[in-house]
């Protein structure tokens, strides 16, 4: 409550609203209803200063103190004293006997909540730390691990941060751990999802810390704050409740506390060091860290965590629904270029005829489906992992973009050979077919398609026809050039190959309806020799 005799004296000094507000700390309505009654009663310094805390208290009521006189005060001295005797003693227990107790003067009852709220008040007050004491299969403690690990990138060497969420079940100290990429609400929801599946059932209470992805407050500058709306269609698809932490109380999360140092020291601590390509593979190490932690370490009554779980806990929780909870996000993403969509650092490709235009794309733990009004236009299976990745159909790439898929292989050089013609793509093939080593023919291919190609479709089809023809195997860039060097640039064909002339007459003499052809007289190759027996001409 505000001073308001400091307000007063402040007021009647002549300070203004923002020197009182600033020394007395109130704000500016109190220093509002300071001066109203200053006018009111036309009260002096010395009146002020003269004023009993009785008479502030009668000239300025605290509407509050009116309201709680009209619930029944607990004994919260019993409470302690029962938790004292008893370390099995809960403040549920103590609430439901404060309900049924009879009031002294018929006031009303405090709900759980508040009961809890004004114990935790008088403990602070009365200098006394409560002991919490857990029920079992009650409640779910989850928070983010505050260090991180990371998953190499095989090919390029990026190094991609990973986060931990944790879980525990406080009564039995079970820990739940898996690693994801981010912390966004999908993964905060997948994180759930996976925890309750971990422990085989649901509690009935679920208490995070105040992340961004569980909380936010509806109006800026308020302290309430909220459950987010996909987190809240989880506690209903789940039947559990969801209660964050309070803020500045480390002691309401204690359990959730400890169980992340337990992560730290049996999980980052052993995995610190190792290399890891995937997030999947990751996550198995830390599945097998976790069996360490749950089954083999002994508590301080010799028992382990999981057996306490599995005598005590495991059968008091809620069963899982029969339909599993997938996390919905509802996006506006405008097509690229490239014919893809980026979503959360990823791509996923769309029919090329939609390039540029926005499109609605439903992302859940598992798939990325696309939407042109409610018309759905394609579906991907989700990347995760190393950012950057695509999703491509072929089918949707325009007839020009289609050779690159596969792009290095047989296929892909088979492919591209088949639009010269069937002799070309048997060529090529032969020739990859012909090396141990598939990729030490890629070079002969590219060289071939590329140099000799180019520009000759027609003449490189029709050299690699001469080859099959004559029977000389899958041949070279060499030989192939050679073939095409024979080829007439204009007839893209082979040269015909016209026989010599013949060098004897016409049996029977001249045909006189040959014309004067038939009689022309050619000499032999005899009669030019040179060593005397050849005629002279």
């Amino acid at each position: 409550m505000a001073d308001f005799k400091a307000i007063m004296t402040l007021a009647v000094a002549g300070r203004s609203y923002d020197e009182i507000v600033a020394v007395a700390g109130c704000s500016r309505r109190d220093v509002a209803a300071a001066k109203k009654t200053i006018a009111a009663y036309g009260f002096t310094a010395g009146q002020i200063g003269a004023m009993s805390p009785q008479e502030i208290a009668r000239l300025f009521p605290d509407g509050r103190k009116r309201v709680t006189e009209l619930y029944e005060r607990p004994d919260f001295d019993r409470v302690l004293a029962s938790m004292r005797e008893n370390r099995h003693f809960t403040l549920q227990q103590a609430w439901s006997r404060y309900l049924v107790s009879s009031a002294a003067n018929g006031g009303k009852k405090y709900g759980y909540s508040q009961f809890c709220a004004l114990f935790a008040e008088h403990a602070r007050v009365t200098d006394v730390v409560a002991t919490l004491h857990h029920e079992p299969g009650r409640a779910m403690l989850v928070d983010w691990a505050g260090d991180t690990l990371g998953v190499v990138d095989a090919v390029t060497g990026e190094v991609t941060g990973v986060y931990l969420f944790v879980a525990v079940l406080p009564y039995s100290g079970a820990v739940f751990c898996h690693g994801y990429t981010d912390m966004t609400s999908a993964s905060w929801i997948a994180a759930h999802v996976a925890a309750f599946s971990f422990y085989g059932g649901v509690p009935q209470l679920v208490v995070p810390d105040n992340p961004a992805t569980s909380t936010h407050r509806p109006k800026r500058g308020e302290s309430a704050r909220v459950l987010n709306a996909r987190y809240q269609q989880l506690a209903e698809h789940y039947s559990t409740g969801i209660v964050p932490a309070r803020a500045k109380r480390p002691r309401d999360k204690a359990a959730a506390e400890s169980a992340v140092n337990v992560v730290n020291k049996r999980v980052i601590g052993y995995l610190a060091e190792e290399v890891f390509t995937t997030a999947q593979a990751l996550n198995e190490a830390i599945g097998a860290r976790l069996v360490e932690i749950n089954e083999r370490i002994p508590r301080a009554d010799g028992s382990t965590r999981w057996e306490r779980f599995t005598a005590d806990e495991s059968g008091l929780l809620q069963a899982l629904p029969a339909d599993g909870f997938d996390s919905v996000e509802w996006k506006q993403l405008k097509v690229g270029r490239n014919y893809h969509v980026s979503c959360d650092s990823q791509h996923y490709s769309v029919p090329y005829t939609y390039a540029g235009q926005l499109l609605r794309v439903r992302v859940t733990s598992t798939t990325v489906t696309v939407f042109d009004g409610d018309q759905v236009i394609c579906e991907h299976v989700r990347r995760l992992g190393r950012k950057g990745q695509y999703s491509t159909d072929v089918a949707h790439a325009p007839t020009r973009h289609r050779g690159i898929d596969g792009l290095w292989s047989k296929r892909w050089f088979t492919d591209r050979a088949r639009g010269f013609g069937p002799a070309t793509e048997a060529v090529i093939a032969g020739i990859i077919d012909r090396h141990t080593v598939e990729a030490q023919g890629y070079l002969d291919c590219q060289n071939i398609l590329e140099s000799l190609g180019k520009r000759n479709k027609a003449r490189l089809e029709a050299a690699c026809q001469v080859l099959l023809d004559t029977g000389q195997g899958p041949g070279t860039y060499s030989t192939i050039k050679r073939i095409m060097a024979t080829i007439d640039s204009d007839t893209k064909k082979p040269k015909t190959i016209t026989p010599a002339a013949a060098t004897r007459k016409p049996a029977g003499g001249a045909d006189p309806g040959a014309g004067i052809q038939a009689a022309v007289h050619v000499r032999s190759a005899e009669h030019y020799r040179r060593d005397g027996q050849g005629g002279q001409g």
